[in-house]
């Protein structure tokens, strides 16, 4: 390797006064050395420079005389993967600069589904040099005939934010891509950028597959982080739940305004509208310096701010986790979040948003909802310091996707069925997966499996001459049109009835409006006109509303590790312990806790029994987060009612559970039984859980990716009921003609896996079974019951 690429790299960086940190270098050096791994740094330390000059010292090496670059433009050598469309523009811009700078004459461009169709057809005949691209618009790639051709001269692949790319289906339709692309060019180096990640050797493992070793850089400097909270004047003796700490407001517009430009997350997009109202409301004086980010908003609206909250011309933004990643946005130096994260990975990645520069501070305020998020803030505080961080589980085995992608290779030229099958053999989902499943696969996508196999629709792949193919055209059509994993809920374009278009609504939500009712979306009071032709049409209104659309999935439950830092935190409250800030400001409550009733121990379960005039009361307090207290209440509730014909009434928070019933419950007798044991722990939940209808709506996604419902075309769109309708049947025709159906077991498995937590469910029963059991018959519900 000759030295001059390393010099020029170097006297680049001394232009701009920086100097390539040790892990950059490393970097560099492993990929000039045919390596492939993954690098592991703080958000702001320089990731992207290290993956992205390897690749351009490598070409400099190859054409050292800098004379006859000007008539060279290269084919594609490299591919940058990036997990949102709106990190797209960024990305290219930061990997634009050294380009240009260099003078190197490497085209770069993105090919998204915001990329314009005169952008399109030229990519149709010559593809960049550089593409920067989503895995949907990849997979799209892989449909081509010419794939191969395409990815001739593919040097590097790089994947952005593969932490977030890592535990989704997302995940796995890029390890599959990327073995595709490994098929073709064996010498292929891939290296994923990941940050706020627990299990790196897994997360190493799944990018490269079980064929390719690689190696894990880390980034050697450290990012100083300062976690606060705001503190509120007062703490209620009893802590509501549910609240939007929007008291703590003029404390807010304290911090923004002792600052030069602040990010404000919040954990759903409901809440990011009502507090970008609060604020203007309070000070409408800002109207044009504080602005709205969420996903649901149009995308020129939502490029608009990224652009001036880059150029320092905003002093507030208040998003959701729409601004979590990549972008650099240098004159942040304040993050707030409205409530706690309830990750630690979050917190970190949000906290990077400010001083998204090496060497620069980053500083995160909590706001608090409620008094006992207090409590996770001091937790969290610890677990950073221990520099735990959670892990993320991937995949295994989604039948789904692998259908979908097998339609895609037999759009993209063909397969023939042994080669494929050893080449998706050597991703890490499916490592381990059986003949009977590639068989049942091979036999869904070419004759719809024994219950569709009348229906030609459903007969996509054709065998010619040993090669699986696609011939059909209308299904090549809509197959290009349904590629990808991602699934949400039908969603209606809200549009002005003259003027431009503000973002998309979930369809549950339009739904419940009547003309002239007026309603919070985009910042603005709007009332609702009339829905026609999949838009929400509607006007500028007056006064203000209180009505805030609701999304889908906004419910966050404690991550292990964080519910875990939370029991020690108790435990030494518990011992008389307030170290804190945060601790001291709640230590009134947990005082008032020990008082009436006890805050547990470690190795304690506390359970308190209070009787008032609804009933009978059971809080249990497992401390273990929502989504796991929600399957242990309903599996608690069946196990007590088998001893007794008994109904319950069930509630939950991050810290417990409430059963409620109108006659006592035979606690001791089930606690005898076996209430807290993990024994037939599926069965169980199969029965206490309408487990079938869970698997139902899961299936309705499932469905989606493996390509037997089409959600319409573009602009026309079916509705919620109309695709629910259509999986729901299917669903009903494989439980009664094909019970044998793969993918009716993958929504069983996915339901109890990924909605219920079954592995974190057990390991929480285990812990519970080892604990001594504390019950206390209370006079009336303690701070801990009351929320």
């Amino acid at each position: 390797m000759p030295e001059a690429p390393i010099q020029a790299i170097e006297a680049w960086f001394a232009r701009h006064a920086w100097t390539p940190f040790d892990f950059q270098r490393n970097v560099w050096n492993a990929y000039l050395n045919g390596g492939s791994g993954l690098v592991h740094a703080a958000t702001g330390t320089g990731k992207t420079y290290a993956a992205w000059l390897g690749p351009l010292m490598e070409w400099m090496g190859e054409q050292p005389d800098p004379a006859t670059w000007i008539k060279r433009r290269p084919p594609l050598r490299v591919l940058w993967i990036t997990p949102l469309r709106a990190l797209a523009a960024d990305t290219a811009e930061a990997l634009a600069l050294p380009l240009r700078e260099l003078g190197l004459p490497w085209s770069l461009e993105s090919r998204t589904g915001d990329t314009t169709a005169t952008v399109r057809n030229r990519q149709r005949q010559r593809l960049p040099t550089a593409l920067v691209t989503t895995p949907e618009s990849l997979s799209l790639f892989l449909t081509r005939a010419d794939a191969a051709d395409l990815f001739g001269d593919l040097r590097a692949v790089i994947v952005d934010e593969w932490h977030e790319l890592l535990a989704s289906k997302r995940g796995v339709q890029t390890e599959l891509a990327l073995a595709r692309l490994r098929h073709w060019r064996p010498d292929l180096r891939v290296w994923g950028l990941s940050a706020t990640l627990g299990n790196l050797d897994t997360a190493l493992s799944t990018l490269l597959g079980t064929a390719t070793p690689g190696q894990i850089i880390r980034g050697v400097v450290p990012k100083v982080l300062k976690v606060a909270a705001i503190i509120p004047p007062s703490i209620e003796r009893f802590p509501w739940a549910g609240h939007l700490g929007t008291t703590l407001l003029p404390q807010v517009l304290a911090v923004i305004e002792g600052g030069r430009s602040a990010l404000i997350f919040t954990n759903t997009r409901s809440q990011t509208e009502i507090w970008y109202q609060a604020i203007l409301n309070a000070r409408p004086e800002w109207a044009g310096e504080i602005a709205l980010h969420h996903g649901s908003l149009d995308r020129k609206v939502r490029d608009w701010v990224e652009t001036a909250l880059r150029n320092g011309q905003l002093r507030c933004v208040v998003s959701t986790s729409s601004l979590d990643l990549g972008v650099d946005f240098s004159p942040v130096d304040t993050v707030l979040q409205i409530g706690c994260p309830k990750s630690v990975a979050r917190l970190l990645q949000r906290a990077g948003r400010s001083g998204h520069s090496p060497g620069l501070e980053s500083r995160i305020i909590c706001v608090p909802t409620h008094d006992f998020e207090l409590i996770e803030v001091a937790a969290i505080r610890r677990v950073i310091l221990a520099g735990a961080i959670e892990s993320r589980i991937p995949f295994e085995c989604p039948l789904d996707v692998l259908v979908q992608h097998l339609v895609t290779i037999a759009l993209g030229g063909g397969f023939e069925a042994d080669a494929l099958y050893a080449e998706i053999r050597t991703t890490n989902a499916f490592r381990d997966l059986q003949p009977d499943e590639w068989t049942w696969s091979l036999d869904f996508v070419t004759r719809g499996g024994d219950a569709l196999q009348n229906y030609p629709e459903y007969k996509r792949v054709v065998i010619q001459n040993g090669r699986y193919v696609v011939l059909d055209r209308e299904v090549a059509r809509f197959h290009r049109l349904s590629i990808g994993t991602i699934t949400s809920d039908a969603a209606l374009k809200v549009q002005y009835l003259k003027g431009r278009s503000l973002g998309t609504i979930e369809e549950s939500f339009i739904a419940r409006l009547r003309q002239g009712d007026h309603f919070v979306f985009a910042g603005k009071i709007l009332e609702f006109v009339r829905v026609r032709d999949m838009t929400a049409w509607v006007r500028k209104a007056t006064g203000r509303s209180r009505l805030v659309p609701r999304w889908y999935g906004g419910r966050l439950p404690l991550s292990s590790e964080l519910a875990a830092a939370v029991r020690a935190e108790l435990e030494r409250a518990r011992e008389g312990i307030f170290e804190s800030i945060e601790m001291q400001a709640v230590r009134p409550i947990l005082e008032l806790q020990m008082k009436w009733s006890a805050i547990p121990a470690q190795n304690e379960l506390l359970i308190e029994r209070v009787k008032t005039r609804e009933g009978h009361h059971l809080f249990i307090y497992p401390f273990e987060g929502r989504l796991v207290h929600e399957g242990l209440a309903a599996l608690f509730a069946y196990r007590l009612a088998r001893h007794r014909p008994i109904s319950f009434t069930m509630a939950m928070s991050d810290y417990g559970f409430e059963l409620l019933s109108p006659d006592a419950p035979p606690l001791e007798e089930a606690l005898a039984a076996g209430l807290l044991e993990p024994v037939n722990l599926v069965e169980d939940i199969a029965a206490s859980l309408n487990a079938t209808e869970m698997a139902r709506r899961q299936f309705r996604e499932i469905a989606r990716i493996a390509g037997l419902v089409f959600q319409g075309y573009p602009g026309q769109h079916k509705t919620t009921k109309q695709v629910q309708a259509s999986s729901g049947l299917l669903y009903d025709v494989f439980a009664r003609y094909d019970s044998g159906n793969k993918l009716l077991a993958q929504a069983s498995r996915e339901v109890l896996e990924r909605q219920l937590e079954r592995s974190r469910l057990g390991r929480t029963l285990e812990r519970l079974a080892a604990s001594h059991v504390r019950i206390l018959n209370v006079p009336r519900p303690t701070p801990f019951a009351f929320p």
